[in-house]
């Protein structure tokens, strides 16, 4: 069985930046261990698996661990791949079981728009000794969403300077950690360390500005932010906050298209015959 692999660098203009994610799309779902199987395979952050139903792309995100309940980057290169595929398509609508559905498109500055739901972050008082531990610098603050622990700093500097304890911060699982600052250039930049679910620092993520955007809109006062995610590859998101719903917005470089060549396996069978 043949089936065709496109990898994007997702929120950059430059190849070799932004994030890497990988897009399978096929008619049918195909079994989750294989869908793991080549995620692990790729070893990329993110491979995204699309099956057309009605009008509509349900899409899964695998990391080379584990299935991921919403993927921000995955989502942008897979529209990527369809908006490449045909051209004249402006419009998208996708569909995730943890997300609901979400309308993709091509808006007046070129640049792929997606529509979420706002995931805002809450305070806690209770810190876990794991997230204080696995951080080479305290934080000022810290909230949480569904997805992970927001560690808040008061210095831009402070979130490039970090240097975590990726042992300490896998205790904290299933959350992850992002780290975030008021910006110098951009309104605001964060980092993001997912040791639990993926690997140690991801290099662009766009599922946590649903929960950085509202917050650094209340703080700063502005629905519409410019965001800055500062691992060694770097990307670039534009975020709109619209009530409940965000728009989070980028670009995105192909990289590679190919085929995945999947040999019968005695536990494929029952799937593949």
């Amino acid at each position: 069985m043949q089936l065709k692999l496109d990898i994007v660098d997702a929120f950059t203009d430059t190849q070799f930046r932004g994030n890497s994610a990988a897009v399978v799309i096929t008619e049918s779902w195909l079994p989750d261990s294989l869908m793991q199987s080549i995620a692990s395979e790729n070893n990329l952050s993110e491979t995204a698996f699309l099956v057309p139903q009605r009008g509509v792309y349900h899409i899964r995100w695998f990391s080379p661990l584990t299935e991921i309940d919403f993927c921000g980057h995955a989502t942008l290169a897979a529209a990527h791949v369809l908006f490449r595929d045909v051209p004249a398509m402006k419009a998208l609508r996708f569909y995730a079981a943890a997300v609901g559905e979400m309308e993709i498109k091509l808006n007046a500055q070129g640049l792929i728009e997606m529509d979420f739901p706002v995931r805002m972050p809450t305070p806690i008082t209770d810190v876990p000794k794991a997230l204080l531990r696995g951080l080479s610098i305290a934080p000022t603050k810290v909230l949480r969403n569904a997805q992970a622990y927001f560690a808040v700093y008061s210095r831009e500097s402070d979130v490039m300077e970090l240097n975590p304890d990726a042992g300490e911060l896998k205790r904290l699982a299933p959350y992850d950690v992002v780290v975030t600052a008021p910006g110098s250039e951009f309104d605001f930049v964060s980092r993001y360390f997912w040791p639990a679910n993926g690997g140690d620092e991801d290099p662009v993520t766009g599922s946590i500005h649903t929960g950085l955007a509202p917050y650094w809109s209340a703080e700063l006062g502005k629905t519409s932010l410019q965001a800055y995610q500062a691992s060694k590859r770097g990307g670039l998101l534009y975020c709109e906050l619209r009530g409940e719903r965000i728009t989070i917005a980028g670009q995105a470089v192909p990289y590679l298209q190919g085929q995945i060549m999947i040999q019968k396996t005695d536990h494929l069978n029952e799937k593949l015959d």
